[in-house]
């Protein structure tokens, strides 16, 4: 597992693939009971990690993602209701924010790009999944004002993470997905480069866009009102990385994802 450094006491992490019972290409670390695990296999890992948090398993919260734009507030009544409830309410949600404490709430990825927001002044955190198709949907930004308006959070008081994603070198994509971000506003000199494709015996094929998602969420933040110093950048590439961390562009889709997760320790 990677933590990450925030102040206040808040946990912030990402887990790795080791350490787990999980098999395959879910080996051997996953909680995502949506990508094809063995459900015993899941529990066991989420039942793992919530000790090692030092919390009750049903207090790490995952959504299922949909590279949508939802986000939900996970508030007490979350944990009275029933289990169907908690599962309907978590559904075609990629980001969540909480102000409780001793909840860790989490988003999963595997190439996509995790952020992780703490507002130190109202104590608040959120979790972002931001794949391409939610970063050009300005997900981050969204969740910045929500918080604003469920938290009267002040940008200039959060804390940012970008977690471990694919890099602009591993990120690949077609014309229609580059044409998707400059159509969308991005400043595309900033977030993209062209980079050769090659056979095996090394002749050329063609030029291909690729885009950084890292620093397109960057500068989401900045925009937002997050200081710069306040922003950190983990860096990890999953797709150059993968015995460490899943990635579905090395894996495919039938595989583990990574849990990047915060959670405001009890008092």
């Amino acid at each position: 597992m990677t933590y990450h450094s925030l102040p206040g006491g808040v946990v912030a992490f990402s887990t790795s693939r080791h350490g787990g019972v999980s098999e395959g290409k879910y080996a051997s670390f996953n909680i995502n009971p949506y990508c094809g695990d063995e459900p015993s296999a899941v529990a066991t890992n989420k039942e793992l990690l919530a000790r090692q948090l030092g919390i009750a398993a049903e207090c790490v919260v995952m959504p299922h993602q949909t590279h949508g734009l939802e986000v939900k507030p996970i508030h007490p009544t979350f944990f009275e209701r029933g289990e169907e409830y908690r599962k309907e309410y978590l559904e075609s949600v990629d980001a969540l924010m909480t102000d409780m404490r001793g909840v860790c709430i989490g988003v999963s990825t595997a190439d996509c790009i995790p952020v992780l927001l703490y507002d130190s002044n109202h104590q608040v955190v959120s979790a972002i999944h931001a794949g391409w198709r939610g970063t050009v949907g300005r997900i981050v930004q969204k969740v910045i004002l929500e918080m604003r308006k469920t938290y009267a959070t002040d940008p200039q008081d959060i804390y940012a993470i970008i977690g471990p994603g694919i890099s602009l070198e591993n990120f690949e994509v077609g014309d229609e997905v580059y044409d998707t971000f400059r159509s969308a506003g991005f400043d595309m000199e900033g977030i993209a480069k062209r980079y050769l494709t090659t056979k095996g015996g090394g002749e050329c094929l063609s030029e291909k866009w690729h885009i950084d998602l890292w620093e397109c969420n960057r500068r989401q933040l900045c925009q937002a009102g997050v200081s710069l110093p306040n922003i950190q950048l983990t860096g990890i590439c999953t797709y150059a990385n993968v015995r460490d961390y899943f990635s579905a562009r090395r894996l495919g889709i039938h595989s583990g994802r990574i849990y990047t997760g915060i959670m405001m320790k009890e008092r």
